[in-house]
């Protein structure tokens, strides 16, 4: 006789780094979970990962999904009770053009949305980011009641497609019926870090340390920003799930405090790694390289950012603590070495 689970959960993007850890938490957390692919390949590399990392994967089936292709949605999303959509492109350099990036991020959401109604889902637990509320800040705090303006010339083409993914989002929630039960929550992580799961490091993150320890980065730029391990990153999204008092919350997840490049790559000196640089490079140099360099051009908007996060929402109603950065920094550190050799 199966085990009684705790719901079913259709989480999207289940390969990559974030939905690998919310996938781990939500079968050790009970719940049955539906992941969305685009290959049976990627189904075999997913069940190997999450077995290797002790998952007992029994509660896990899968579904092929595609973020601009309506085919599949609706028969994935029946019999669910909620949704986790997390697949969205994500890459700091600046696309050739914006629609590459944006209507992926755009219709994919709406169509986790518009799945869920027609499956009579309860709550969407939606990933965006802090970059939707940052703006064109740079110092002070920043809320869940901020808003990145799209229109801003110096923003990312990421951060422009996170937040009009957001705003669309919402908007589609304010279109629905009164009496429809319908419930989102929107999740938005700082910049994440921590161990992955499985061998994979191709992700920005995965990347920017592996060039940190390789000696491959000379000179850092001057950003600081707000950061989260994407293991409590994972028990948030799951908390999200059924957390009643988080209903229509923008959930910011995250440290208090900014973390710097030189911040990291200091850390991961300290631990004894020589490839580090702890060098800042004049803004010209970042300017100049924004010229011929897409991913240098996607930074441009963050330069000289010192931004710290406003917390507190998401401590009250989640009891949430995030583990200290430079753990999550050392752990990243260590998984990306041993993955290198």
């Amino acid at each position: 006789m199966a085990q009684e689970t705790r719901g079913k959960v259709l989480l999207t993007g289940i390969s990559g780094f974030i939905g690998l850890h919310c996938a781990k938490e939500a079968l050790e957390q009970g719940f049955e979970v539906v992941g969305s692919v685009r290959s049976e390949a990627k189904e075999n590399e997913v069940r190997a990962t999450l077995e290797a990392a002790s998952v007992d994967t029994a509660n896990l089936s899968f579904a092929h999904l595609d973020l601009t292709s309506d085919k599949g949605w609706d028969e994935a999303a029946a019999g669910c009770d909620y949704i986790m959509h997390i697949a969205s492109p994500f890459t700091i350099a600046n696309p050739k053009t914006e629609d590459e990036m944006i209507i992926p991020a755009v219709q994919g959401s709406l169509r986790a949305l518009r799945a869920a109604k027609a499956a009579g889902v309860k709550r969407v637990v939606l990933t965006s980011s802090i970059l939707s509320m940052m703006g064109t800040m740079k110092t002070g705090t920043f809320g869940p009641e901020n808003w990145t303006d799209t229109s801003s010339p110096s923003i990312s083409t990421y951060t422009k497609s996170k937040t009009l993914a957001e705003h669309e989002a919402w908007k589609f929630m304010e279109s629905l019926p009164r009496e429809d039960a319908m419930e989102l929550v929107v999740v938005n992580p700082g910049g994440v870090f921590g161990p992955p799961l499985g061998k994979n490091i191709t992700g920005q993150t995965m990347a920017l340390t592996d060039q940190m320890l390789r000696g491959k980065l000379p000179m850092l730029p001057n950003i600081a920003f707000p950061m989260v391990d994407v293991r409590d990153l994972a028990v948030l999204h799951v908390k999200a799930l059924t957390e009643a008092s988080a209903k229509g919350k923008r959930v910011i997840a995250a440290t208090s405090d900014p973390i710097s490049f030189i911040q990291m790559a200091q850390v991961m000196k300290d631990q004894g790694y020589k490839g580090p640089s702890t060098r800042k490079a004049p803004d010209f140099v970042l300017k100049f390289t924004a010229l011929f360099d897409r991913e240098a051009k996607g930074m441009l908007g963050m330069l000289n950012m010192n931004l710290s996060a406003d917390t507190s929402e998401t401590q009250e109603v989640f009891g949430w603590t995030p583990r200290p950065a430079v753990e999550s920094i050392q752990d990243t550190a260590n998984a990306v070495h041993a993955l290198q050799n």
